[in-house]
């Protein structure tokens, strides 16, 4: 399995793009996730086949279907978290839990699966004043880190600070600092299930963060990172073998 192109899917809420927000449109014309997928095949090449899909669609974008053909998702949101519906925020969560990649971005650390994922409120602190941020690599060995200069230099961002509430992460990879002189652990891992969950805090919409080749390089190594590395199987199927209790499952 690892030997194939990983099939990506590159989720956005897409409001800011299509209620007119001037920032947004300028920076990302075609829309964040356009913009996050152009980057994936420029990196990644014939490795990886991406496709997006938007809020605006029918189940989201996110259908059974789709998902079982996703190996890793990226999920782009700001402010229409509760528009998405439990049903496709239980789906994901499920197919997390069988194996699929997830890598969940900036504003999304308030996103329903992202709070699903990690069992607490995922607060933090912000300012969004369009200053410096530079991002520093704690674990230089680690696969997401290869290739990422130390440190990042993003000469525009929204600050976000700690307190982050989120559980102690499996690893911290990244770990920024601010202008203001604010720091915050902007790039960290956990399992769940048998999926993998890289978050990466980086890539507000008043910003053109997603241009940036670093930013870049470091969303294709969290692709190849989370990418599933046996074939999935349905969470069901192993139920009495491994004690998983999944809601609603007897």
């Amino acid at each position: 399995m690892p030997d194939t192109a990983i099939r990506v899917l590159v989720w956005n809420e897409n409001l800011h793009e299509t209620t007119g927000h001037e920032a947004t449109l300028g920076n990302y014309p075609d829309g964040i996730h356009s913009t996050i997928a152009e980057g994936l095949r420029a990196t990644l090449g014939d490795d990886v086949i991406v496709t997006t899909a938007t809020l605006q669609e029918d189940q989201h974008g996110l259908s059974e279907e789709a998902l079982a053909q996703t190996d890793v998702l990226l999920w782009w949101g700001h402010i229409g978290h509760d528009q998405v519906s439990d049903e496709v925020v239980d789906r994901v969560h499920r197919h997390v839990l069988e194996g699929m990649g997830i890598l969940i971005l900036h504003s999304a650390h308030y996103s329903r699966i992202f709070q699903r994922l990690m069992g607490t409120s995922c607060a933090l602190k912000w300012r969004s004043d369009g200053e410096r941020e530079l991002v520093w690599t704690i674990s230089p060995r680690h696969p997401i880190a290869q290739g990422v200069p130390h440190p990042i230099v993003i000469p525009a961002q929204e600050m976000y600070g700690e307190h982050f509430d989120i559980p102690e992460p499996e690893e911290t990879i990244f770990l920024s600092t601010f202008a203001g002189g604010e720091v915050f652990r902007s790039g960290v891992t956990y399992t769940r299930g048998y999926g993998r969950v890289f978050y990466f805090s980086p890539g507000d919409q008043d910003f053109p963060v997603y241009h940036h080749p670093d930013v870049r390089r470091v969303l294709a190594n969290g692709v190849e990172w989370a990418r599933p590395t046996v074939d999935r199987t349905p969470s069901t199927a192993d139920y009495h073998a491994t004690g998983w209790f999944l809601e609603g499952q007897d």
